[in-house]
């Protein structure tokens, strides 16, 4: 039997097509792929189908009766909830207070908030999912950021939902993290429930998943059943031609320059990583890696002075300059692109122009006046380089895809022409044709002599792009790997856990 039907769905932003007469059906019992090449319409169609954003025209109906939501909390009360691609929590409540925002009046009297009983329901929920490690009480801002995407999980659960969307969570978490998701999935299949599972990790949609829809353009190309299915068959459905097998290197060994740029010694931060030393030189790409708490993605902060270490230098060497901050960051060459690209790495309200300008006003200002003929033409330039789909540089980064959103990020530091690029998790959340283009264009930036630091989660995706590997386990390094043919993610994997 039919749980979800969406007919003839259309959707324009400003002058972009997001969706064009998308019909869809998913079956009760069902986990659906949802699958496509960035800005081909996937979380707008999912943003509709749970309330976010309305649709211009078109139909949906859920058990053959007509489902309008009008808001989250209204597709909640339908029963499909969604854990959305970036961040779906609120700053400024608690963690508590995230789960059951909307639902307030369950834990009133009087009107008097039991914040008491709300906390001892919020670990009930976490106990019921095998979340352990987070206290209702806590301010949400201080949880990492697969901290929050759990928190997330539990509040689109709680509702009990008929149709739960997962919209690229699993690229923020853990091992962990995933098993619990994924075992879930499979409890509301069970249980004759549905799910639609957006991921652009192919090998992991067809695991999961029943069948899977390709979108392309705003349109649906195909629905196919996982059986049997390869993932060079899903890249060509998503691309619309064959892919090379690999997009990696094709080299063997390591190769860079002897000269070293960046000198990082004895760098503690007390609680996330110990005695850190390492050197970059010129020309390479250094790949560090571990476990998501293994204090990576704050080191990589601490590199640009986001966070201030306990002890320990950071020393850009050819310019003699100790990095205390990032406004010597970027002044000494350095850019920064942090995992977190929505709530860290733009400005979402403001312009594509706008974000790009920003790291390089001072190269367009003459005394107090910035000139928008260089601005614009900024802005037009690193949009072309790494072809930018947008209406124009003045379209909000709001609504760009989240591939689209991660190159804006990262070009306003190739305009800027960084030496030195600290590139946290690069290619999380985006297709494989915008992967293929990140790693193109890194292996541009080596050959050009400018030295890159790739925080990854992704071990393939390490021994695919790195000179050498740093691994790091409960804050400290543990081995560093050079490349090689033959080096496996089972070497690297011995020395993570």
């Amino acid at each position: 039997m039919s749980l979800l039907r969406v007919e003839d769905i259309n959707k324009t932003f400003v002058t972009t097509r997001a969706l064009r007469d998308v019909t869809l059906n998913i079956q009760e019992g069902e986990i659906r792929g949802l699958v496509g090449e960035n800005g081909s319409g996937k979380s707008t169609l999912a943003s509709i189908i749970s309330g976010i954003i309305y649709p211009d025209n078109g139909k949906m109906f859920k058990h053959e009766k007509p489902y309008n939501p009008r808001s989250l909390l209204d597709a909640n009360s339908s029963k499909i909830s969604i854990i959305v691609q970036e961040m779906g929590t609120i700053d400024g409540l608690t963690v508590a207070a995230n789960i059951f925002l909307g639902e307030e009046k369950l834990f009133k009297k009087f009107g008097f908030l039991n914040t008491s009983n709300m906390n001892k329901s919020s670990m009930k929920v976490f106990q019921r999912f095998g979340i352990d490690n987070i206290k209702p009480d806590t301010d949400i801002s201080s949880l990492s950021f697969e901290e929050r995407k759990l928190v997330e999980f539990a509040k689109a659960l709680y509702v009990g939902p008929d149709l739960l969307i997962v919209d690229e969570t699993t690229a923020a978490l853990s091992q962990h993290g995933r098993e619990i998701l994924f075992g879930e999935l499979e409890r509301l299949k069970s249980s004759n429930r549905s799910v639609i599972f957006i991921s652009h990790d192919l090998g992991e949609v067809i695991d999961h998943c029943d069948n899977v829809t390709v979108m392309k353009d705003g349109e649906i190309v195909d629905t196919v059943s996982t059986q049997d299915l390869k993932e060079s068959s899903l890249k060509e459905l998503m691309v619309g031609r064959e892919l090379q097998q690999t997009y990696y290197r094709e080299d063997t060994e390591a190769f860079y320059s002897d000269e070293v740029v960046l000198r990082v010694s004895d760098l503690t931060l007390e609680g996330s990583y110990y005695d850190i030393s390492f050197v970059l030189h010129r020309g390479e790409i250094l790949g560090i890696g571990g476990l998501t708490n293994c204090g990576m993605h704050l080191l990589g902060k601490t590199l640009f002075g986001l966070e201030s270490p306990s002890s320990g230098t950071i020393e850009v060497v050819e310019r003699n300059k100790r990095i205390t901050n990032y406004v010597e960051a970027i002044a000494n060459g350095l850019g920064y692109l942090p995992k977190n690209r929505d709530q860290e790495g733009l400005m979402l309200l403001s312009s594509i122009k706008e974000n790009i300008c920003l790291p390089s006003l001072s190269k367009m200002q003459r005394n107090t006046f910035i000139s928008p003929r260089k601005e614009r033409g900024f802005a037009e330039s690193g949009a072309r380089q790494l072809s930018i789909k947008m209406s124009s540089i003045n379209q909000f980064c709001l609504y760009l895809s989240g591939g689209n959103k991660q190159k804006v990020a990262l070009t306003k530091w190739l305009v800027r022409d960084s030496d030195i690029l600290i590139l946290d998790c690069p290619t999380r959340g985006i297709d494989v044709a915008v992967k293929a283009s990140i790693y193109n264009l890194m292996q541009e930036l080596k050959d050009k002599g400018k030295a890159i630091i790739m925080i990854s989660e992704e071990l393939q995706e390490l021994i695919g792009v790195s000179d050498r590997i740093v691994v790091l386990k409960d804050g400290r390094i543990k081995k560093v790997f050079s490349r090689r043919k033959d080096l496996t993610e089972e070497e690297i994997i011995h020395f993570m856990i």
